[in-house]
């Protein structure tokens, strides 16, 4: 049976006028234990959505966009009735919560809310996000999860299924999730931690940092440096202007930066390894044992590598097998280029 959970603003307007703030909700709703998606869209808030196992509701938390701590219930609901378009309905399964301003007014007012949903449900639920101006956090989550804010920072740990999200003037933190992650920002730093699948990072104006991730991996910055460890699988990133720093890797690499060095230590070399910078000096370590064809050009060469080779060795051109042959490493680099084993 259908139940429908409706917010009518009219029915708080006989609220104490008491000052409101984050910490207390604003009001509280509880959801259905069985409910599978999540709908929520905000005009000036932050928006979580958790499935770690407590009881299943919805707060709504709102205050003034001016901050003013001395806000009240009453001025809120004034404010919602007006100005607002506010509803938090649950039918057929799904949480629906809007939070929209009417049109175009004044909201440099005292009018103007900042209004926020915390969201507790069960694991296995997808949600369909967005808010233009605060924070989106997921957590302990199995589903699709599409999810956008036009100024906030994303956070999504424990998550697994279809992970899309975008910022456009945020950092991003994902962590402990797997399957199909896609995540966006235009004006922040990257940080991935303890994530498997296929995983596509990009950002305009930050830099990378990568830990231990395993999978198909593509991770892009136009505007700052990239971290990484630990890194198993296939990895293509690159940066417009920063260093490329990677530790520990085994499998395959595609780097390259436009005006930065590039250092890369590989553990195993999978299908291939390819390393390109236009100003900067590269430094490669390789495994010693391994087999590998080298095809490496630079201004200047130094080679400390033990194993067999068989092919010519130039001041600014190495072209030949190691070990017998392998997967190919194919370096471009107009500085100095380094290579040795361990």
């Amino acid at each position: 049976m259908k139940k429908i959970f409706l917010l009518l603003i009219a029915a708080a307007s006989g609220l104490a006028a008491t000052a409101q703030d984050f910490k207390t909700p604003y009001i509280t709703k509880p959801l259905p234990a069985d409910l599978k998606k999540v709908f929520v869209n905000t005009s000036g808030g932050s928006i979580s959505v958790s499935g770690t196992g407590e009881e299943p509701r919805v707060e709504v938390y709102i205050r003034g966009n001016n901050m003013d701590q001395s806000f009240t219930k009453d001025e809120i609901t004034k404010a919602l009735q007006k100005d607002y378009i506010f509803s938090v309905e649950v039918s057929g399964g799904e949480l629906h919560a809007t939070a929209k301003r009417k049109g175009s007014f004044n909201f440099n007012g005292r009018r103007s809310l900042s209004v926020s949903f915390k969201v507790y449900t069960g694991r296995q639920v997808s949600s369909n996000l967005n808010t233009s101006g605060g924070s989106i956090s997921l957590a302990s989550l199995t589903g699709t999860q599409n999810f956008e804010t036009s100024g906030g920072s994303l956070s999504i740990n424990d998550v697994a299924g279809v992970i899309k999200g975008e910022t456009s003037g945020g950092s991003i933190n994902v962590s402990n999730s797997k399957n199909d992650i896609d995540l966006e920002t235009s004006g922040g730093s990257i940080t991935a931690n303890n994530c498997q699948g296929n995983i596509r990072l990009e950002t305009s104006g930050g830099s990378l940092k990568l830990d231990n991730l395993n999978g198909n991996i593509k991770a892009n910055t136009s505007g700052g440096s990239v971290n990484g460890s630990k890194i198993t699988g296939e990895l293509y990133t690159g940066t417009s202007g920063g260093s490329i720093n990677l530790m520990a890797v085994s499998g395959s690499v595609d780097a390259s930066t436009s005006a930065g060095s590039v250092h890369v230590q590989m553990l195993k070399v999978g299908k291939f390894v390819k390393l390109d910078t236009g100003a900067g000096h590269i430094d490669l370590e390789l495994p010693t044992k391994q087999g590998l064809n080298l095809d490496v050009t630079g201004n200047r060469i130094t080679i400390d590598m033990e194993g067999t080779f068989s092919g010519s060795k130039e001041k600014e051109k190495v072209f030949g097998k190691l070990n017998g042959g392998g997967p190919v490493v194919e370096i471009r680099g107009d500085s100095g280029v380094s290579l040795t084993t361990e």
